[in-house]
C-alpha cells in the first residue's frame, strides 16, 4: 500500500482559496462587461500599476522591443518556434477530412473548420514567459485562425521584450499589453477598444484560469487550468538531486504550484527530500518553491511499479516525469497525465520552453478526460452529408419515418414521410409510422 511521507494543504483549505477567487473574478467580469474601457483602465493602473489609453502596441513600439535582444535572443526564440511549429504541421497534417459511401446512395463526411478569431494570452507579470506565446499563436497559425491577439502584462512596468518578440514572431495580429481579468475579459466579452475573439487559450494564474472558467461558453475556451503541476516518478535508476531539481523546477511557478514524487524506494524519498532543503537554500527563486512544496509538495512511497502506475493515474498530474529503468512501461500503462517526460535525458522544462510538444496542458485532474492544446483544439470537426438517390432517400426515410414515431416525434417523422412519398412511390398517411 502506498504510503505518504510527506502531504500538502489539505482539500477543505485548497476549496476555501477557490472560492474567495471565483468571488474576485465574478465581480471583475461584470465590471468589465458594464463598463468596458474605463473598466479595463482602472484594473490595469489597480493590478499592475500600468496605464495607457490604447494598450495595443503599436508597430514602432513592437519593433523597438525586438530592437533591445541580441540576435542570440531572437535566434533562440525563433528556434524554439520552428520546433512547436514542426510538431504542430505534423500534428495538423494526421487530421484529414473524410468522406464516405456509407450505403449506397448515402453519403457522410466531416472536415476541419479552423476557429475565425483567438485571443492568446500569455502570462508575464512574475516572470516573462515568452514560451506561451509559441504554444497559442504559431499552434492556432498552424490550424488556420484567421485573426490571432495576444495579451501579456507589463514586466517591471513596461512591455516585456522577449515577450512582445514571441508575440511577433509567432505572427500575432494585434499585441496588447494588459494583464489579468482584464485582458481575457476584454478579449472575451469586447470592448470599445477589443474586438470578441471566439475562443480563449493560453495559462495564467488562477485569477485568469477562473476567468476563463467563468466565461467559457460565451466563448470556447483550450481547457481548465490551474497551478502547474508536476509528478516525478523514480526509482533508484536516479539519485536524489536530480529529483530534487526536477520537482524545484516547477515549484518555482508559484506558492500553489504541486510538486509530487512518487517511487518505490524509501531510501531515495528519502535522499530527495534532503536534496530539496538543500537546494532551497541556494535556489535563487527559492522563496515560491519553498513555499509550494510547504504546502503542496507530497512524497509517496509505493510498493512497486504496478502501485505507481495506480497511483499516477490517479493523480492525473499535468507533468509527469519519468525516471525508472524502463520509462515505457509507464508509457504503454498510464492513462492519466498531461504530457509525459521518458527517461532523464529529457525533462518539463524542455517541454515548457522548447522541444516542440505544447505546454498548455490539463491541471486539477482534468487529464482524466483531456490532453493539453494542439492544433485540433482550434479547429471545429463539423459532419455534413447527402443523399444521392430516390431509393437511398426513400429507404432510409422509412426507418426514419418508424424510429420518429417511436418517440413520438409526428412532425420528425413527416419529415422522412414526405420523402418516402415523393422518393419512394409510398402512400404514407400524414404523421404516420410507414410499415
Amino acid at each position: 500500500m502506498a504510503r505518504v511521507l510527506k502531504r500538502g494543504r489539505d482539500a477543505a483549505q485548497r476549496a476555501e482559496d477557490d472560492s474567495k477567487v471565483r468571488a474576485t473574478v465574478e465581480g471583475i467580469l461584470a465590471d468589465i462587461e458594464k463598463r468596458g474601457d474605463a473598466a479595463i483602465r482602472e484594473l490595469s493602473i489597480k493590478f499592475d500599476q500600468w496605464d495607457r489609453r490604447d494598450f495595443r502596441l503599436t508597430d514602432a513600439e513592437i519593433e523597438g522591443c525586438l530592437s533591445q535582444l541580441s540576435q542570440r535572443n531572437l535566434d533562440d526564440i525563433k528556434f524554439a518556434q520552428a520546433q512547436v511549429r514542426n510538431f504542430a504541421q505534423a500534428q495538423r497534417q494526421s487530421m484529414l477530412d473524410i468522406e464516405v459511401e456509407t450505403l449506397p446512395g448515402v453519403v457522410l463526411g466531416h472536415k476541419h473548420i479552423p476557429v475565425s478569431s483567438v485571443g492568446c494570452y500569455v502570462p508575464g507579470g512574475k516572470y516573462p514567459l515568452l514560451a506561451s506565446a509559441h504554444m497559442s499563436v504559431i499552434t492556432a497559425k498552424v490550424a488556420g485562425v484567421n485573426r490571432i491577439v495576444t495579451c501579456a502584462p507589463p514586466y517591471q512596468g513596461k512591455p516585456a521584450p522577449a515577450i512582445v518578440a514571441a508575440q511577433h514572431l509567432a505572427g500575432a495580429d494585434a499585441i496588447y499589453c494588459l494583464g489579468g481579468i482584464q485582458a481575457v475579459g476584454a478579449m472575451a466579452l469586447g470592448t470599445e477598444s477589443f474586438e470578441k475573439v471566439d475562443m480563449l487559450v493560453g495559462p495564467g494564474n488562477a485569477f485568469v484560469a477562473e476567468a476563463k472558467r467563468q466565461l467559457f461558453g460565451r466563448v470556447g475556451i483550450d481547457l481548465f487550468a490551474g497551478p502547474t503541476e508536476t509528478l516525478v516518478i523514480a526509482d533508484e535508476s536516479v539519485d536524489g538531486e536530480m529529483c530534487a531539481t526536477d520537482l524545484l523546477g516547477q515549484a518555482e511557478h508559484g506558492p500553489n504550484s504541486p510538486a509530487i514524487l512518487l517511487t518505490n524506494s524509501e531510501r531515495l524519498a528519502r535522499e530527495t527530500m534532503a536534496e530539496i532543503e538543500r537546494l532551497l537554500k541556494i535556489l535563487p527563486t527559492a522563496t515560491i518553491a519553498a513555499k509550494a512544496w510547504e504546502d503542496y509538495g507530497e512524497v509517496i512511497v509505493c510498493d512497486d511499479e504496478a502501485e505507481m502506475i495506480r497511483e499516477a493515474d490517479r493523480i492525473a498530474s499535468e507533468h509527469v516525469q519519468v525516471m525508472t529503468r524502463d520509462p515505457d512501461v509507464f508509457l504503454h500503462k498510464m492513462t492519466n497525465y498531461g504530457a509525459l517526460f521518458l527517461g532523464p535525458r529529457t525533462n518539463v522544462a524542455y517541454g515548457d520552453k522548447v522541444i516542440g510538444t505544447n505546454h498548455t496542458l490539463p491541471t486539477m485532474k482534468a487529464a482524466r478526460y483531456t490532453g493539453g492544446l494542439w492544433v485540433g483544439k482550434f479547429l471545429k470537426t463539423v459532419t455534413y452529408q447527402r443523399v444521392l438517390t430516390d431509393q437511398a432517400s426513400a429507404m432510409i426515410g422509412e426507418y426514419c419515418s418508424r424510429l420518429c414515431m417511436l418517440e413520438g416525434f409526428a412532425g420528425h417523422a413527416e419529415q422522412a414521410n414526405v420523402r418516402v412519398r415523393r422518393y419512394g412511390g409510398r402512400n404514407i398517411p400524414y404523421a404516420s409510422a410507414a410499415e
